[in-house]
């Protein structure tokens, strides 16, 4: 193993204390992303924002993220670890100072893909660094694991943070624990960083400057599109249709160009392999499948009326699920079992269980124990195939390709997430209108347990001092959000369970795969 140059003698000397403190600066980038998660209420009453303008905010970090991560990079190879790493980090520091004041809303978007960019730079030059201080064997999975699993935990880890300032203060005080975060790795790369490294730089040459702004163009028109569809009534709306066009040629300039250009952004021949779109589509079916945690979420929030607090515990469960199935999937991939069906079949497995799991028991008044194992779960299903995945899409990318397959499949994950955040809106619509259709068909007030059940809320209410007229509107408001919240739960039952069918093809597929293979290698070895 050769040891960098870019870190001082007295850090230099100490390469696991060098991993902890490279590994904080991750976490401090990669935070700036999770954080917004955690923070939409506030953006909301804030600034007046709407639901979907709040999906949009979140879309456009992500935005930033990858249309840095190529040019990320080249950057690295070229500028200076210190100085650069000094300029990234301050401006994190500025742009998160900035959330705290803007009342824009278009401004804070422009932030929030100023904030991707910062993310990007930290994290990405974090993940180079980190893997000079490994050994050989460690070298192609563990950076992997320590960036993906950061990304995959840290909406948990600061929404620790975000349930205590929740609870004692202003949620703009959130800010001020990222700013610390931030602080504290500015200190870390001033004292633990050389001023002058003896490297040669690599030239930047030519960057694709025009294929980035096809990029961005594209991924903005595609997100407005797929986020505020539904709002719009799709094509029915002048903007939606704009959108489309602007997506459609947005994407053939981008094409075009990383086709033609000598130094693209990304190697698009790679495209070509079926293993890649198997790969892409795998990865893309399970974020949107993992996803649906996000309506427990909200469901222990709006039907349970937990406490942020209470809700974190239950991420905290998902954390420790990811951890060790990580930790076990990473030792077997470093000692040569790269079985991706092996994983795919066991990780879906889980899916299903929990999918299932989440049909069965789901009531208005679930316990915290009734909701542990399932979360853990979930958190173990990530954590046994997400990062062989990853694996499996770089390698297939081959060496020549460079970075092209883990910018691929990032580009994967935003489209993925966009289609789950969407198709879950879709799904809820739907299935909330049909049950709610379904119930106003058989309710009237002739109905006897519907005519006891409003008689007994009219008595309620009529007891506490409300006049007669106040009483009925109060009991028939009062049965109201009763059947409300029974469609919402049946709504997420059938999402669940039609998740858990999918969970459930998937893995049979790959079961059947291992067998096939298993009898096809038993014959070769027979003759």
């Amino acid at each position: 193993m050769n040891p960098p140059v870019y870190l001082k003698p007295w850090l230099h000397a100490r390469p696991a204390v060098a991993r902890i403190l490279l590994q904080f600066i991750m976490l401090s980038g990669v935070f700036q992303f999770g954080v917004f998660a955690l923070s939409q209420n506030f953006v909301v009453s804030y600034l007046g924002a709407q639901p979907e303008d709040v999906t949009l905010a979140l879309q456009m970090t992500y935005i930033g993220i990858l249309v840095m991560l190529p040019i990320q990079f080249r950057f690295q190879r070229y500028f200076q670890p210190r100085n650069y790493l000094i300029v990234v980090i301050s401006s994190g520091i500025f742009l998160a100072a900035a959330c705290m004041v803007v009342q824009d809303l278009i401004l804070f978007f422009i932030i929030r893909f100023l904030q991707g960019i910062v993310v990007c730079g930290m994290a990405a030059c974090m993940l180079v660094h980190i893997t000079a201080y490994l050994t050989p064997a460690h070298r192609q999975v563990t950076p992997s694991v320590l960036l993906y699993g950061t990304v995959l935990a840290n909406a948990i880890l600061i929404g620790m943070i975000a349930s205590r300032v929740t609870l004692t203060g202003d949620f703009q005080h959130l800010y001020y624990y990222i700013i610390l975060f931030l602080v504290t790795s500015l200190l870390i790369v001033i004292f633990a960083f050389k001023n002058y490294t003896d490297r040669r730089p690599y030239p930047l040459w030519q960057i694709d400057w025009a294929g980035a702004v096809f990029f961005v163009l594209s991924a903005i028109a595609m997100a407005y599109c797929v986020i505020y569809g539904s709002k719009y009534e799709w094509f029915a709306d002048s903007r939606i249709k704009m959108s489309a066009v602007a997506l459609i040629f947005g994407l053939i300039l981008f094409l075009s160009r990383e086709i033609t250009f000598k130094r693209p952004l990304i190697q698009v021949t790679v495209l070509k392999k079926p293993k890649m779109w198997l790969g892409l589509m795998l990865l893309g079916t399970y974020y949107g499948m993992k996803e649906s945690i996000n309506l427990l979420f909200g469901y222990t929030s709006t039907i349970l009326t937990w406490s942020p607090e209470q809700t974190m515990q239950l991420g905290l469960l998902n954390i420790a699920g990811l951890t060790i199935c990580i930790t076990i999937s990473t030792i077997c991939l470093v000692r040569g079992f790269t079985n991706l069906p092996m994983y795919i079949a066991s990780g879906f497995g889980l899916l299903f269980i929990y999918h299932i799991w989440i049909y069965l028991v789901m009531t208005n008044d679930l316990s915290f124990e009734d909701l542990m194992i399932p979360f853990f779960l979930q958190g173990a299903a990530s954590g046994i195939m997400f990062i062989p995945m990853v694996i499996f899409i770089v390698k297939t990318a081959t060496p020549k390709a460079g970075y092209t397959g883990l910018v691929i499949g990032a580009y994967a994950r935003f489209i993925s997430l966009l289609n789950a955040s969407a198709g879950f809106f879709n799904l809820q619509l739907y299935f909330n209108q049909q049950y709610k259709e379904s119930f106003l068909g058989k309710i009237t007030v002739l109905d006897g347990p519907i005519s006891e059940r409003l008689d007994k809320l009219f008595e309620f209410y009529s007891t506490r001092g409300f006049a007669a007229s106040q009483a009925s509107a109060l009991a028939n408001s009062a049965l109201a959000k009763t059947l409300s919240m029974q469609t919402q739960l049946l709504t997420i039952r059938a999402i669940f369970m039609t998740l858990s069918i999918i969970a459930a093809l998937i893995m049979v597929t790959a079961l059947i795969i291992i067998i096939l293979s298993a009898i096809l290698k038993s014959r070769q070895m027979q003759v």
